[in-house]
């Protein structure tokens, strides 16, 4: 499978990635010098871009002039013979899906927007229209609070992938081609919608924020002697186990009928979440991390320490999806192969391309 990648930013460039990892030959298309993603941070100590590099890697890379006639003509040539083409570009003279499809009835063109009515729109703004930074942050806070992780980028990238190859099944059965359209805003919503977030806010229900509580069951950050923990508990076994670990049965068991509650209850354990804090918070500050984690090791009990990305790298080598890559222009580090795992077989990760490495092997030019 030849697909044709004309990218910037996460979802379309992450798509294209994630096919390239699966076998594909991905041939990114950028115009000269390089796209708005070419020089994006994080950077290297060289200046060179970690994500470009990251979201790349496993592609050949062409660098044409897509403001030109002919620079146009030559990706649509590329186009044509691959058959498949992945983008989230502006459509430009002579690269449309109905020229394209023009010249190749069965193309598979996959196209990824900002908004399904028409209109921009990234990973941001289309979280700020979601609602999702109204419920995140402390309680009581009265503004908004954005996170890092461009999420609706990484599900949408995967969508593209998906609706991708649903579209070559189709044509190996068929013939025929499809052109295929994800847009941003539409993934963000169906995600709120497949969770029950939208039916809840239409049926009246509005909630709350909760810092690291976690919404409908106990769960919560506990300050330890040395950092803290994130413990989850989902089941009426994760909290038997919880007391068990503690020693705080007989504390709970007296709660439970001060409140008149059932703590095997996903319900009684939220709506009671202060007060079960309360009598677990001093379990959690008397020991280290390590001793928590020794307590909770055999357990049925969700947890984890809260680690930053300093911490993550000191043992990166021993995380099987990371492998050495060397990556030119930037050097030698560990980077993440796929996390489809075949028979047992890992994907191991393969450089990215330089910008345009490939473009006198692909167009036949000097």
């Amino acid at each position: 499978m030849r697909v044709i990648e004309l990218s910037s930013f996460v979802a379309a460039p992450l798509g294209g990635m994630t096919l390239a990892q699966l076998g594909a030959d991905v041939i990114r298309v950028d115009q000269e010098g390089g796209g708005p993603d070419i020089d994006r941070w994080p950077l290297a100590p060289s200046g060179k871009s970690l994500y470009w590099a990251g979201l790349n890697k496993g592609k050949r890379s062409v660098e044409v002039d897509l403001r030109s006639a002919e620079g146009r003509t030559a990706v649509a040539r590329l186009i044509e013979d691959a058959g498949i083409v992945l983008t989230n570009a502006p459509p430009r003279p002579g690269l449309t899906y109905e020229e394209l499809r023009r010249k190749r009835p069965d193309l598979i063109h996959v196209q990824l927007v900002g908004m399904r009515e028409g209109g921009n729109a990234v990973d941001y703004t289309v979280n700020a229209a979601t609602g999702f930074p109204s419920l995140t942050g402390q309680e009581g806070a009265d503004v908004p609070s954005n996170h890092v992780l461009p999420a609706w980028d990484i599900a949408c990238g995967l969508y593209l992938t998906v609706g991708l190859l649903a579209a070559e099944r189709h044509r190996l059965r068929t013939g025929e081609g499809r052109g295929v359209q994800v847009a941003l805003s539409d993934v963000a919503l169906a995600t709120a919608g497949n969770l029950g977030y939208l039916a809840e806010a239409q049926l009246g229900g509005r909630r709350p924020r909760l810092g690291n509580y976690l919404f409908g069951d106990f769960g919560r950050d506990f300050a330890t002697g040395d950092g803290r923990v994130m413990v989850v508990v989902l089941t009426a076994r994760h909290w038997h186990d919880l007391l068990q670990v503690t020693g705080m049965g007989e504390v709970a068991e007296a709660l439970e009928r001060a409140l008149d509650a059932d703590f095997r209850t996903a319900g009684d354990r939220y709506h009671h979440r202060e007060a079960l804090a309360g009598i677990l918070t001093p379990w959690f500050a008397g020991r280290t991390c390590a001793e928590v984690e020794e307590r909770l090791k055999g357990t049925s009990v969700l947890h984890s320490r809260y680690r930053d990305f300093a911490d993550i790298v000191t043992d990166l080598h021993t995380r099987p999806l990371m492998a050495e890559l060397d990556q030119p222009g930037i050097g030698p580090h560990l980077a993440p192969g796929s996390p489809l795992v075949f028979d047992g077989v890992p994907i191991a990760p393969v450089a990215a391309p330089a910008l345009g490495g490939h473009t006198g092997e692909i167009l036949g030019t000097p």
